[in-house]
């Protein structure tokens, strides 16, 4: 493959010897660690991207230019287009960030686990690893509102704000409950909801509201599936319930509940 990195920073200072780094590399691997994607290549590193606030990424199949020798970026691309790759069957991979809050970091492989993004993130919602159990032991001695705590990266990873409310709903629990004060049964339906939600929204393709694109550059449409994210205002879809649902803020963020539904 080859590389043009177009500005020297994202989120912080990009590595100085990215794009030389890359030259000829193969990719071995695509994975992802909470919302970190990991590109595991033959060099023994591995390409590590997280698309911050309003990031994404665009895989063109179709060949299309390949970068001058001098580094120059090519007409086809859009000026907030700063990292692209060129794979040797003519494939694009184009990394787009208009507010410049995402990441892009060449790590050995062998250190990864280790790196200070990944060190500390608690298990994957979809992995073996997260259980009840698991969650009701991070939950006993919390008194931070549940909702707080599902953001919480190392309590369980990957989990955002539309899913966490989501979840919540389909769970039955208020997002301002104390996380300690939660029992055993309603962590279980908690495990149930998180892992159903995470779910639906993959097989819809994601949530497109505002930046938010798959790799194809169309747009998810799980946000015309939410329960209660972005649906103040407008009553329960719970069968027989007629509250409406109502929004709240908690540490800067909108959290979206039905006052009836969840206690």
């Amino acid at each position: 493959m080859d590389a043009v990195v177009r500005r020297p920073d994202l989120r912080r200072p990009l590595q100085k010897d990215l794009a030389q780094r890359l030259h000829g590399a193969a990719v071995a691997g695509l994975h992802r660690r909470s919302k970190y994607i990991l590109c595991t290549l033959s060099t023994g590193e591995t390409l590590m991207m997280h698309l911050g606030m309003s990031g994404r990424i665009r895989l063109k199949t179709a060949p299309d230019t390949r970068p001058e020798e001098d580094g120059r970026t090519v007409r086809s691309f859009d000026k907030h287009d700063h990292f692209i790759l060129w794979f040797d069957d003519g494939a694009t991979l184009t990394f787009t960030d208009h507010r410049r809050f995402g990441m892009v970091e060449l790590v050995p492989t062998h250190a990864l686990d280790s790196h200070a993004s990944l060190a500390a993130l608690g298990p994957e919602p979809l992995g073996n690893e997260f259980s009840p159990k698991l969650l009701l032991g991070q939950l006993c001695k919390r008194k931070a509102p549940i909702k707080n705590v599902l953001l919480d990266q190392g309590v369980v990873a990957g989990l955002g704000n539309i899913y966490a409310s989501e979840a919540l709903w389909r769970s039955g629990i208020a997002p301002d409950r104390e996380a300690r004060t939660i029992s055993t049964p309603r962590v279980e339906r908690l495990c149930r909801a998180i892992r159903e939600v995470l779910n639906d929204a993959i097989a819809a393709g994601g949530s497109s509201l505002r930046d938010y694109r798959r790799s194809d550059g169309e747009l998810g449409y799980f946000q015309h599936l939410f329960s209660v994210y972005g649906r103040e205002g407008f009553q329960c879809p719970a069968e027989s319930c007629e509250s409406t649902i109502m929004r709240i803020q908690q540490s800067g963020r909108s959290t979206f509940y039905c006052p009836a539904c969840q206690t």
